[in-house]
């Protein structure tokens, strides 16, 4: 009975998938949300890469003939396309905020400096994590890597769901708004991910029609269902924000704005002449010459 629920799920899964991308298109949101379309992309490229191996393997195991290699390469594609995505999960992170804080430059130029520095080191220490004794070659450094990958990207999108909540009226934004939407997929999906590990690593259900499986496939998709529905019903527009003088945002705004200014320039000996505009040498050439005619200002000079 799980068999037929998974091939089911394999097969909505695709379609999902496939529709949501269709939707971007056809509101003309790729330049907008191409990392989503990216992820959407792999995960539907994936799903057609897998399917044919979990037929093979189901019929395999039908025939108690061993399915060895066809589960081998069904675990390297499915990890490794996992890998991409929780990448691209950082990438989609990284560009929702920036969508977000677009009102308030300030803000979002040191809010994306430290979510570059907070997404290098999650990576350093998903790599870290994953180069364990046991894991240092083949399939299980493979798939140490997407699950490391996968936990810290599920918990950086939790927090962006949660700054996001707090601060969309602030920032002009709705719960219709597709930035809205987005984000609150990947929590979803986040979330949904964290108890399958947890629930995985506590009974150790690993084989491919666990419950666990099961139940990931349905979240999966409910997500590009909803992220289809984001898409496709027409988005508010966005409110002109009007900030009280004592909001917290209009304060790091003006904070980070001034942070953010290039410092000036002096020069300070040895410049050459090349460095000037013709018109500022002849306005030195001129001054120039006028102290020499004038013995009062050579006195006042020397003085």
């Amino acid at each position: 009975m799980n068999r037929y629920i998974i091939d089911v799920l394999n097969y909505a899964e695709l379609v999902f998938c496939l529709i949501a991308l269709a939707a971007l298109v056809y509101r003309k949101q790729l330049s907008n949300y191409r990392y989503l379309a990216a992820l959407l992309s792999v995960h539907a490229l994936t799903g057609v890469i897998l399917m044919p191996l979990l037929l093979m393997i189901s019929k395999r195991l039908e025939m108690h003939v061993s399915s060895h290699v066809y589960y081998h390469t069904y675990w390297y594609v499915f990890s490794l396309g996992n890998a991409i995505e929780a990448a691209l999960g950082f990438a989609i992170i990284y560009s929702m905020f920036r969508m977000a804080m677009a009102p308030l430059k300030g803000v979002q130029s040191l809010g994306m400096l430290i979510f570059r520095w907070a997404i290098s080191i999650s990576l350093a220490v998903s790599f870290g994590s994953a180069l364990l004794p046991h894991n240092i070659t083949g399939i299980k450094f493979l798939v140490s890597l997407a699950v490391e990958m996968q936990r810290t990207q599920s918990i950086m999108t939790l927090c962006l769901l949660l700054f996001v909540c707090f601060a969309i009226h602030p920032l002009g934004l709705s719960y219709r708004s597709r930035i809205f939407g987005v984000s609150l997929g990947l929590s979803i999906k986040a979330t949904a991910y964290l108890v399958i590990s947890a629930w995985t690593s506590t009974y150790g259900t690993k084989h491919l029609y666990s419950a666990n499986n099961i139940a990931g496939g349905i979240v999966t998709c409910l997500i590009f269902v909803l992220w289809t529905a984001y898409f496709i019903v027409p988005e508010p527009k966005r409110r002109i924000i009007t900030l009280p003088t004592t909001s917290p945002f209009l304060r790091w705004n003006q904070i980070s704005q001034v942070l953010g200014d290039e410092p000036g320039f002096v020069a300070i000996g040895g410049v050459p002449p090349e460095l000037f505009a013709p018109a500022e040498l002849e306005i030195m050439h001129r001054a120039s010459r006028q102290m020499a005619d004038n013995p009062l200002l050579q006195k006042s000079q020397s003085a």
